[in-house]
């Protein structure tokens, strides 16, 4: 439980950050006089930063241990935060953005494969969403900041509310244990023993019964050489094309439209900034419904048949606002809050996911790589809208959208593998 509330606080505030802008934007757009491309490009450059993060977070945690690159990571986004505070002008601010986005897109992917290593199979998805629902109720509670502070006390608002806690969960990494996993893989059976011993040794005074250990062959690959390359081999190729491609759809939509309602509401609608944020944070509020609906029920559903479903649903809602042409903003706000929503479910869950289609050795950097697609989808996403809205208007936006999640439920019905109630090692030798 202490591992799950301290990985989480930190997975609250990266979430709280990644919408934050969103929630500025449309000040910030008075401010400086910005374009909606330039809009786009600065929505875009924290996602590009987490690209980046990502990928080399992830190689890096498979090297020197979870724990190592979890303190690296917060630092660096805490310290980012901080900077924009003090940022003068859009590219000052996208700079800002871009290197914070290096820490966030880190921690998160290499947090979900820590977290994922201290779980047994049988309940694995309920308890690891349970976490993973933090995520989405960070974004919520940005939505609030952003009604309540920001139309009284300014953009900076947004910053300085995410900065202090961030400050404050820093101390609490030295409260946590090394992956007993990852400690395995590296031939520190000793050490790893001890962790779990202790673990144990917790549940057994709290009442919690222990299920009787699984004998299972040693396979020399548990303790191989972690390689990126393998990545690509075997059974292993599919699944990392699958999920990367699942990323990319999910989070185009997703981050595409939550992170531009406010302003379009704002600018296009002419709406009161307060409405305007309301109307953002309605949005992100039915996500977290959603999202706790798909923790309780997706172990007993499945990741495929969930997934399927969740993409075909949202076609639904971007058709007809395709249809309609976006024309007010109550007819968004409806039929947005329907997409964010049913993909919402999709998208928190996919760390989970990626986490159960890889072994020890390189579940980290699988994670982070299939998440850096994620950072791909969320730069592609806000720019995309920027670049259609100027030179085709709202309608084709929801169009494009509709055909992404259409692609997202192909791939998913013809590619992916069912992973719930089987063991990590069962499911990636």
């Amino acid at each position: 439980m202490t591992i799950r509330v301290i990985v989480g606080v930190a997975t609250f505030f990266d979430a709280y950050t990644v919408l934050a802008i969103a929630f500025a934007m449309p000040q910030l757009v008075a401010e400086w006089h910005l374009t909606p491309k330039e809009v786009g490009l600065i929505i875009a450059a924290g996602y590009i930063g987490q690209l980046v993060g990502a990928v080399f977070f992830g190689w890096l945690a498979e090297k020197i241990g979870r724990l190592h690159v979890l303190l690296i990571t917060i630092l660096l986004f805490v310290a980012m935060d901080f900077a924009c505070l003090f940022a003068w002008s859009g590219m000052s601010m996208m700079a800002f953005r871009f290197m914070q986005g290096i820490g966030t897109g880190g921690e998160v992917p290499v947090a979900s494969a820590y977290i994922n290593e201290f779980i047994g199979a049988r309940k694995r998805g309920r308890f690891f969403l349970l976490y993973e629902v933090i995520f989405p109720v960070g974004l919520m509670f940005a939505g609030l900041i952003g009604y309540f502070l920001v139309p009284v006390y300014g953009w900076r608002a947004m910053f300085i509310v995410g900065l202090v806690p961030s400050v404050l969960s820093i101390p609490l990494r030295w409260l946590m244990p090394e992956s007993p996993r990852w400690l395995a893989s590296k031939g520190h059976f000793a050490e790893a023993d001890k962790i779990v011993t202790k673990l144990e040794d917790e549940a057994t005074k709290r009442g919690l019964p222990l299920p009787e250990p699984t004998p299972r062959p040693v396979d020399p690959r548990a303790t191989a050489k972690s390689d990126w390359r393998e990545l690509f081999k075997g059974i292993y190729r599919k699944r990392t094309l699958t999920i990367w491609a699942l990323w990319v759809c999910a989070y185009t939509i997703n981050n595409g439209m939550i992170t531009w309602l406010p302003t379009l509401y704002k600018g296009v609608f002419k709406l009161p900034l307060q409405t305007a944020l309301a109307y953002g944070w309605t949005t992100s509020a039915f996500g977290v419904l959603a999202s706790v609906a798909c923790a309780l029920l997706i172990d007993k559903v499945g990741r495929k048949p969930w997934y399927i479903a969740a993409f075909v649903i949202a076609v639904i809602p971007l058709a007809t606002l395709a249809v309609l042409g976006g024309t007010s903003a109550t007819q968004i706000l409806i039929f947005a809050t329907m997409v964010y929503a049913v993909l919402q479910t999709i998208a928190f869950s996919l760390y989970l996911y990626s986490s159960e289609l890889y072994p020890t050795r390189m579940r980290a950097i699988g994670t982070a790589l299939g998440s850096a697609w994620l950072r791909a989808g969320s730069s592609i996403g806000p720019a995309m809208v920027g670049f259609i809205m100027a030179g085709y208007g709202i309608r084709w936006v929801f169009a494009a959208f509709a055909g992404v999640a259409l692609i997202g439920g192909l791939i998913t019905a013809l590619f992916a593998i069912e992973t719930k109630g089987k063991s990590l090692e069962e499911l990636s030798p």
